[in-house]
């Protein structure tokens, strides 16, 4: 069959395929549910805007947010997968290493938005990932604990994940005794009236912050969808995805030059007699690993790789001129230098500050290749989240506004939470780092409830506090659990394993 990718599948991978985006947009869907709502919580509470509107103008944003993208947090998320996964995503691992992700997000995200818990969907999908990676890695060397996960990327955005609350708590009470200093018009400082909208500019204010969440919502959490589906699309299609097709003749000039240079940085260091060229990708592999150490044998495994890089782009003057068979082997060339160069950069195997500059700009080269996003993957999710909003919005609407505090939210306690949510959520997109848009914000409210002294309903903030202490354990168990019985019961039962 024809696909809408202008390639040709058969039957079965087709199905695959479908199967595959829809739950990766599926996951995104629930994620307009949980997250999303809390962009529109504000303006919906406060009557503001009516709650139609309110979801389309989210919606726009979050579209324009995941459009405006720069692809860094979807492709950090990626960064926590084993590499053995990731380089062979194709393979049956790889695909029961997706479709794990996705069910057990998806099934903690339906759970806790059913109670009208504002869970984190950021939580639930690193929580999955770290499941999957360590039941691989006990799968295939059982006595060795941890070995599959990217602890040193895990505690980077595990860091993220546990101070963007903090941020979200103490800067809104910040701001909100800020604004009571400065502003002294009463009206800010109510609670909503039944059915009445707030003064213009009071209104004005709340519309600006919720478009400022849902677009830093956009930009951030849309990111993580984007990242599976580009997973996906690696595996089924590698053809035409495996690498950005529409690179310039210049970018993939540019990388010849630079893998020339690179082989110099290397050559001051190993003899290239050491490694056959079969057994690179084991050398390269082995060091990615959390404990990997550099050796002799691993400059030249990475050393034989960039030659091939460099034999493959040679004389080609777009990507299309490579063919499609040596596509993927291109992009697991340029993904094992990449990692292993980035690696060894960071733990200061290059002391010449020259050669450092030099290969860090041939990382920043091969991500240009290898870590693209195309449009029309950004507008499902933007589409999918959009549609999240509209259909369950409603519950975590009144969480956010009546069950966190034990007085219903103010306009300035709306205005502050948002404010300091969509600079928070902006700042984690600018450096690449996933956040919860839904503990920032409810932490924010909390945060604003304190410093007006007008208390938290214990009962709700216990049972966020147990969703956030759940989430993470409940989801590496169900990412474990789904990825062993996808590889050896369903796909072994399929004949695929």
């Amino acid at each position: 069959m024809e696909s809408i990718f202008g390639h040709s599948l058969t039957l079965y991978t087709g199905f695959f395929l479908a199967l595959a985006l829809g739950l990766a947009l599926t996951f995104e869907f629930v994620n307009g549910f949980h997250d999303t709502a809390n962009a529109v919580a504000t303006v919906i509470y406060t009557h503001s805007l009516r709650p139609t509107v309110a979801v389309v103008w989210s919606g726009i944003w979050n579209l324009i947010g995941v459009l405006t993208s720069t692809g860094a947090v979807a492709f950090g998320v990626i960064a926590l997968l084993p590499s053995e996964l990731v380089l062979n995503i194709g393979t049956s691992a790889g695909f029961a290493m997706v479709f794990a992700l996705l069910f057990s997000a998806i099934l903690w995200n339906l759970g806790t938005w059913y109670f009208g818990l504002p869970a984190s969907s950021s939580h639930t999908l690193i929580g999955s990932i770290l499941g999957v990676g360590l039941a691989n890695n006990w799968m295939q060397y059982g006595h060795i604990f941890g070995e599959g996960v990217n602890w040193t990327k895990t505690k980077e955005i595990g860091l993220s994940l546990l101070i963007s609350p903090m941020i979200g708590f103490c800067g809104a009470a910040l701001v909100l005794l800020l604004c009571k200093a400065l502003i002294k018009n009463p009206d800010l400082y109510t609670a909503p009236k039944n059915g009445k909208a707030p003064p213009f500019l009071i209104r004005s204010l709340l519309v600006l912050t919720c478009t400022g969440v849902s677009y830093a919502h956009g930009s951030n959490d849309g990111q993580k969808g984007m990242g599976l589906i580009m997973l996906i699309l690696i595996g089924v299609i590698p053809s035409i995805y495996a690498v950005d097709m529409a690179a310039q003749p210049e970018t993939i000039q540019e990388l010849v030059a630079l893998s020339r240079s690179t082989g110099t940085v290397l050559e001051k260091q190993v003899s290239f007699s050491g490694v056959l060229p079969e057994h690179a990708e084991e050398q390269i592999g082995t060091y990615l690993k959390t404990n990997g150490k550099s050796t002799s044998a691993l400059l030249a495994a990475i050393a034989s790789k960039n030659r091939e890089i460099g034999v493959s782009l040679d004389g080609k003057s777009a990507m299309k001129e490579i063919d499609e068979q040596e596509r993927l082997k291109l992009r697991t060339n340029l993904y094992l230098v990449s990692e292993s160069l980035g690696k060894l950069n960071k733990s200061n195997q290059f002391t010449d500050p020259a050669d450092k500059a030099a290969l860090n700009a041939y990382k920043l080269k091969i991500e240009k290749v290898t870590r693209f996003i195309p449009a029309w993957v950004k507008v499902l999710v933007a589409l999918a989240l959009g549609l999240g909003t509209m259909i369950g919005w409603k519950r975590i609407v009144v969480t956010v506004g009546e069950k966190i505090g034990k007085e219903h939210l103010t306009y300035a306690q709306g205005a502050s939470a948002e404010l300091v949510a969509m600079t928070t959520i902006g700042a984690a997109d600018m450096l690449g780092l996933p956040v919860s848009t839904t503990h920032v914000l409810s932490s924010g409210i909390a945060g604003t409830m304190a410093a007006n002294r007008s208390g938290v309903q214990l009962a709700t903030m216990r049972n966020l506090l147990i969703a956030w202490v759940l989430t993470l354990p409940v989801c590496v168990s169900l990412g474990a659990i789904f990825f062993g019985f996808g590889l050896n019961v369903v796909l072994k039962g399929l004949g695929l394993h």
